[in-house]
């Protein structure tokens, strides 16, 4: 099967305590795709509203950014956006993020939701915003174990394991539930840790990329920041984020259950659940994968 060619409009809720988001922003905002109607920022410093806007400026691209706390004290940027971007004076941003999310998903609700921090900003959207309905939600968080995920697709790491922990679920459990339980949310679908931890971007990966022709502009800068990245960490960078971004492009990519989530004790975990409208990643074909989201593929 194909991967589809749509337009999907995305909006993406970020931080940038790991590269990860930033590399994500980057294969979203020009991918021929993607329309990136807006991005947010938790906790939203002028030091991450930065990092964004700078990203955002080297590709051209301008949509709104929102933040939920903008004073925030948090030590909210890592150093490789330092080391990538320079340091950049702090920015501001274009309202609340919640505010944000809200108008983008009202001016288009097929709209999807992109999650690669945790769930504050998804919280408020729903606090505030009681008439609003979200057609989609892909979040970069989650668990599937062993009573999930058959033998051939499980990584050593996570043998016998059917909980563990997910940061950006963790760092906002009310809010994970609470989204997780939501009605409004139409689609859920988790890209889970058990997937994002046997996926790297290698010497291997960089190497294709810079052989590849017609990249987009985005995948470019993304390709310059793991070349950095790389020089220190020859050994390479889990694919959380950008994983995640690939289910919003080619979902036929990977391989779901349909879950309840289960939680408890600060341990995330899923059990089958025909009809709940909660899907969790326990494979992904990623060659196919790849293809898409870097744009290398033929079609």
């Amino acid at each position: 099967m194909s991967a589809d060619t749509r337009t999907v409009s995305v909006v993406f809720d970020m931080e940038t305590r790991d590269p990860d988001d930033a590399l994500t922003l980057c294969l979203l905002a020009t991918h021929p795709q993607v329309r990136l109607a807006a991005v947010t920022v938790n906790p939203g410093t002028g030091a991450q509203l930065a990092v964004v806007r700078e990203v955002l400026h080297r590709l051209g691209v301008s949509v709104p950014v929102g933040a939920r706390h903008v004073r925030s004290p948090a030590d909210a940027v890592s150093a490789f956006h330092d080391e990538w971007l320079g340091r950049l004076p702090p920015a501001g941003s274009d309202g609340v993020a919640h505010e944000i999310l809200a108008a983008a998903l009202t001016a288009d609700p097929d709209t999807v939701l992109l999650t690669g921090a945790p769930l504050h900003n998804l919280r408020h959207l729903l606090r505030h915003h009681p008439g609003l309905t979200i057609s989609r939600w892909v979040a970069q968080g989650g668990f599937a174990g062993d009573n999930l995920v058959p033998p051939e697709g499980r990584l050593p790491k996570f043998a016998g394991r059917t909980e563990c922990e997910s940061f950006n679920f963790g760092g906002d459990k009310k809010a994970a539930l609470a989204a997780l339980a939501s009605e409004r949310v139409a689609h859920r679908d988790l890209v889970s840790k058990n997937v994002t931890h046997g996926i790297v971007w290698d010497a291997a990966l960089q190497a294709r990329l810079l052989a590849a022709p017609g990249l987009s502009p985005g995948t470019v800068l993304a390709r310059e920041g793991m070349a950095l990245y790389l020089s220190h960490r020859p050994e390479g960078k889990l694919l959380h984020d950008p994983l995640a971004a690939c289910a919003v492009l080619d979902r036929d990519a990977f391989t779901w259950a349909p879950v309840e989530v289960t939680y408890g004790r600060g341990q995330w975990g899923a059990r089958p659940a025909a009809g709940s409208g909660t899907f969790i990643s326990i494979a992904v074909d990623w060659p196919r994968a790849a293809d898409v989201l870097f744009g290398t593929g033929s079609s």
